[in-house]
């Protein structure tokens, strides 16, 4: 448990030392300006005090006989419970090799004795203002994560029903004969689906940006893309586009990914190829042949394609291209930075050809699977 900061205590520091001597200077020093001071005369009284208190910093004494200030820190840096505590190693050694060691084992600063008083309180005071940033950071970081946890749990699911019941509901009064009914259910249709869209995205970046955690495995890369086909044929047909796939013949061809990672990959990318392409259009998937390393795919469309600014920024996060959605689909930006990190984080490579007026061709290539007989 950490120890709380009153008015009248400005933290709990631990104070190792072999010299009674030296623990009441420290003492007689930090003390009188408010600081609780819990003594040890060695590496086995310290590991008492910790057990039954969680300190704010300790002054750890080096050369201490039994156990010495390195071995007492590296237990320390060990244990769970205790790691972020900040250590500040005391010595009169002022051997620039032992000063390397001593940062290097897991100590935040190093002060020389006999101590200059106001550089002792100021180092003190500095490494405990520190230590609660990182607190109040990793605090922050918590909260973040408990808030997307709700939204991917809660709002998504909400916004994934609602958005379904619209859909029913545009299709329910497309057969009406009033305009202003049809009108709303587009309007309700539309919204959500921007809102569902929205989400994803910032829930999926938010996702890479927090620690990707992908457990490959032998996919089958022809039946991952047409299911995404499948997926997005309604959509496409809204949009009067032709949606197909080419696959490589026999039973399809295996790679070593996530394959959550590669829906998402093939999602955003065939979702971005709906969103950009005008009415008319033809969108290709295609699996190339295995090579002997690696199977490509690639997700072509005739869209407006990219010119050169674009290419320097699309793998960016809010990134915003010369291209615009032709239907007026939500773009946050996010879809394409996803794709990169998901394909290089199962260690793929991605590339995008495409010329300005021409459509674009975004190819990603995954390590081909290696079943073992």
């Amino acid at each position: 448990m950490n120890s709380s900061l009153t008015e009248s205590n400005l933290g709990c520091l631990l104070v190792v030392d072999d010299q009674e001597s030296n623990i009441q200077i420290v003492g007689a020093a930090l003390g009188k300006l408010g600081f609780e001071i819990l003594p040890a005369t060695g590496g086995d009284q310290a590991f008492q005090r910790l057990a039954a208190r969680r300190p704010d910093l300790i002054l750890l004494d080096l050369l201490m006989p039994e156990i010495d200030g390195f071995e007492v820190c590296r237990r320390i840096r060990e244990n769970p419970d205790w790691a972020e505590i900040p250590i500040i190693f005391l010595s009169s050694a002022d051997d620039k090799g032992l000063i390397v060691r001593a940062l290097e084992s897991g100590g935040v600063d190093y002060i020389t004795k006999p101590f200059n008083h106001a550089e002792l309180v100021t180092r003190v005071r500095t490494h405990l203002a520190l230590k609660r940033a990182r607190d109040e950071l990793k605090q922050l970081a918590e909260d973040r994560d408990e808030l997307l946890g709700i939204l991917t749990h809660d709002l998504k699911n909400h916004l994934g029903g609602m958005d379904m019941s619209a859909q029913l509901l545009r299709d329910r009064t497309e057969a009406m004969t009033d305009p202003k009914v049809r009108l709303m259910a587009e309007n309700i249709s539309h919204s959500s689906s921007q809102m569902l869209a929205f989400v994803k995205e910032f829930l999926a970046n938010a996702s890479t940006d927090h620690g990707l955690h992908l457990e490959t495995e032998a996919v089958n890369l022809s039946e991952a893309v047409t299911r995404a086909v499948q997926l997005y044929q309604e959509a496409a047909k809204r949009k009067q586009l032709v949606l197909q796939s080419v696959l490589p013949p026999a039973n399809g061809v295996l790679v070593q990914a996530d394959r959550a990672g590669l829906n998402q990959v093939l999602d955003n990318l065939l979702s971005n190829a709906i969103k950009f392409s005008p009415p008319g259009k033809r969108i290709r998937l295609t699996v190339c042949p295995p090579g002997a390393r690696y199977v490509e795919c690639q997700v072509q469309d005739e869209g407006p394609g990219f010119n050169e600014t674009d290419k320097t920024r699309m793998f960016r996060r809010y990134g915003r291209l010369s291209a615009r959605p032709t239907g007026g689909e939500p773009s946050t930006g996010l879809g394409l930075s996803i794709v990169k990190k998901l394909v290089l984080a199962m260690r793929g490579e991605l590339a995008c050809e495409s010329t300005p007026g021409n459509g674009a061709t975004f190819a990603f290539r995954l390590p081909r699977a290696v079943i073992s007989h």
